[in-house]
């Protein structure tokens, strides 16, 4: 993605004509627990007491949807929402799904993803997971995989808002800030830099 303007506003740029898909594109960043810790319950719920998957079963599958999830996040900002397309309604998609956060950063209402986005997703995901899984092990699994998405969401509006005293935290704020900042060609992880140590795309950081 090339460097282009950005702005250091909190506020929100208008996108859509529209005032009703203008407002589907905002979502507090408080939205997403609402809507998926209550589904995470029920699916560890199910897997556990409906299903009756051992607790050591869980527990590998549970690991197993967190693995998977990393690497779905890397593998979905580098190679999806950086891809940059050349026909104009292919671009403006590209710049509506990730484009509009480079050039407003800290959009506070953009930061992440809203529900008319997620939910869809998440429903593919689930069918297309449902053809390599079932019964428990697909809730086990799958409760993990939305675990991990919603520390991505939280994480990353913490990481444009808070500031943080634990090096962790600073050290994973930098990593983003320079993707953001220095180099948008690398730093894709942003909940864990783990797969960018892995692929080669980490900054060298002094």
């Amino acid at each position: 993605m090339k460097k282009n303007y950005v702005s250091n506003s909190t506020e929100s740029t208008r996108m859509f004509k529209a005032d009703w898909m203008e407002a589907l594109s905002k979502v507090h960043f408080t939205v997403p627990l609402y809507i998926y810790v209550p589904v995470i319950c029920f699916l560890i719920w199910d897997a556990l007491f409906r299903q009756h998957l051992s607790p050591l079963s869980f527990a590998g599958y549970y690991a197993l949807g967190l693995v998977v999830w990393t690497l779905s996040e890397y593998l979905l900002h580098r190679f999806v929402f950086h891809f940059v397309p050349k026909a104009p309604w292919a671009l403006r998609l590209h710049f509506i799904f990730h484009g509009v956060h480079h050039d407003y950063p800290n959009d506070a209402k953009r930061l992440v993803m809203p529900p008319s986005a997620s939910i869809p997703m998440a429903t593919v995901l689930y069918l297309f997971f449902g053809l390599f899984l079932n019964g428990g092990s697909l809730h086990a699994f799958f409760a993990a995989f939305l675990t991990g998405y919603l520390v991505y969401d939280i994480s990353h509006y913490a990481l444009h808002h808070f500031n943080f005293k634990s090096e962790f935290w600073k050290n994973l704020k930098k990593h983003h800030m320079l993707h953001h900042y220095s180099d948008a060609t690398k730093g894709y992880g942003v909940s864990s830099a783990l797969w960018d140590k892995v692929f080669g795309s980490d900054f060298i950081k002094k």
